[in-house]
């Protein structure tokens, strides 16, 4: 870690993060990272992964000596909000609410094209013959009963095979990839992922699908792997709307020419074999529980590029909250908020921070009977939410849906249960639920949770409570009074 560089893009109160290093300096200057100095066994990498998002605000962990391996390795980088609030440079206390509005605000700044770059570092070093994955990177089981190691936070870039030169159509995501051999690995594509698309495109006409494996980005771009988008979209052009405005830096991959992003600390070029399929799993899963085995797609690896000394990132996933909440918390919120804004005005916010989406909380204004539940409906056709979303509680604009107190409040004096609560049977759903039965099948459920509105049948009227005259200047002086016993 000796050629960690400084912070670099705009100057002011925003920082933007051109590669992984970067932000871990930042990380370490706020008292977000910690330095784990002696010799670890990779065994306890998960452990430690696990007990740092067990902790409020927990840090990064950077590991400088993994046993039985030349290179670093660092978890929890996403770990914990103060993490998050650094990783779009604000300040590291900045509360849940706020940091959605700011995501919001520059979600709308979309594109800001992306800046092309030779010479990165990521290419100063490419195996091509004899590959043996275990040399560069400081591979983990990162749960006990994982059937091996798994790099659960990659960002691969792969091209649409019917238009492979669109660069709209090029994605950047994050599927769960089981380390199978020194050259080989499993990856999971599943139908309703764009990477899932661009394979049964590929398998149609028995073409192998190119794709580059890009380890340890900048948080943005890593952030954005996971953030659901449309397929015509490019995540490149989002990182540098949530940058504030500042381009991401690509470049080519070493062999397959595929543009990538220039900051990472490792490239694993290869393909996704067609109509291939081989055992993967058990893998410890974001819904907090074993995925099983199933058959998967599998990747053979052609090529290895990678800067000096590099830096293998990974995440812990398990009973939630673990680091995988954070990273798809926000990520999945303001997307699906943006989505319904456009065909439902009314709509004041949405909470998708549970379980990657399968729990939503939605705040909107309600113009007549009914319209809670029409919201929640428009909510299950989005491309997340068909698949993901299963839980939806819809509140009044009022409520705050990150504040599960005030939802709590909504959910025990709103709702009848004999006309609130409704279930959409036999519907999309995310196979990695245990509920979810078949695999890949759910029953929805909308609580709506808003006040009733005519022509519904109003038996009696409401009238909410308001802050009594003076609230605001007692509680300044309240602040201002424990902050100086505090002192």
């Amino acid at each position: 870690m000796k050629d960690i560089q400084v912070p670099s893009g705009k100057t002011g109160s925003t920082k933007a993060y051109h590669d992984l290093r970067s932000f871990l300096v930042t990380l370490e200057a706020e008292g977000q990272l910690v330095r784990i100095k002696d010799e670890v066994d990779p065994e306890e990498i998960g452990a430690a992964g696990r007990a740092s998002a067990n902790l409020k605000n927990g840090p990064a962990v950077l590991f400088e000596k993994v046993k039985g391996y030349a290179n670093p390795v660092v978890t929890n980088v996403h770990g914990s909000w103060a993490n998050h609030a650094l990783m779009m440079g604000m300040d590291k206390d900045t509360p849940v609410k706020e940091q959605f509005l700011e995501l919001s605000r520059r979600w709308d700044m979309y594109p800001v094209g992306p800046k092309r770059v030779t010479n990165a570092p990521v290419n100063e070093n490419t195996v091509t013959e004899n590959i043996n994955i275990f040399d560069i990177i400081s591979l983990y089981r990162i749960n006990t009963y994982d059937s091996g190691c798994f790099l659960s936070k990659a960002c691969i870039v792969s091209a649409d095979p019917e238009d492979p030169t669109s660069y709209g159509k090029t994605n950047l995501g994050t599927y769960r990839m089981q380390v199978k051999g020194k050259d080989k690995l499993g990856i999971q594509a599943l139908p309703f992922h764009d990477i899932g698309i661009q394979l049964s495109k590929a398998e149609a006409l028995n073409k192998p699908v190119p794709i580059a494996i890009c380890l340890g980005c900048d948080p943005i771009t890593t952030f954005m792997a996971s953030t659901p988008i449309r397929y015509d979209q490019s995540e490149y052009d989002y990182v540098g709307a949530l940058n504030n405005g500042v381009p991401m830096e690509i470049t080519k991959s070493a062999t397959l020419g595929l543009e990538i992003p220039a900051g990472c600390e490792i490239c694993i070029e290869g393909y996704i074999e067609p109509r291939v399929r081989e055992c993967e799993g058990p893998f410890g899963e974001f819904p907090g529980s074993y995925s099983g085995a199933r058959l998967q797609a599998v990747v053979k690896i052609t090529a290895i590029s990678y800067r000096a000394n590099p830096v293998f990132e990974n995440l812990y996933l398990g009973i939630p909250w673990s680091e995988i909440d954070y990273l798809m918390a926000l990520n999945t919120s303001v997307p699906l908020y943006k989505m319904l804004k456009d065909t439902f005005p009314e709509v004041q916010a949405v909470n998708a921070m549970y379980t990657h989406g399968i729990g939503v909380i939605v705040s909107t204004k309600v113009r007549f009977g009914g319209f809670g539940k029409a919201v929640a409906m428009r909510l299950l056709t989005t491309p997340h939410g068909m698949a993901y979303n299963k839980i939806i509680i819809v509140v009044d604009e009022y409520v705050d849906p990150f504040n599960l107190e005030q939802v709590m409040w909504a959910m025990t004096t709103r709702v009848d249960p004999d006309k609130d609560v409704s279930i959409i049977k036999n519907c999309p759903g995310m196979p990695l639920d245990p509920s979810s039965n078949p695999p890949g099948m759910h029953n929805k459920l909308i609580i709506d949770a808003t006040t009733p509105k005519a022509p519904e049948i109003v038996s009696r009227e409401t009238e909410l409570l308001t802050p009594p005259a003076g609230t605001a200047k007692w509680e300044e002086i309240i602040s201002q009074l424990v902050k100086a016993a505090r002192k």
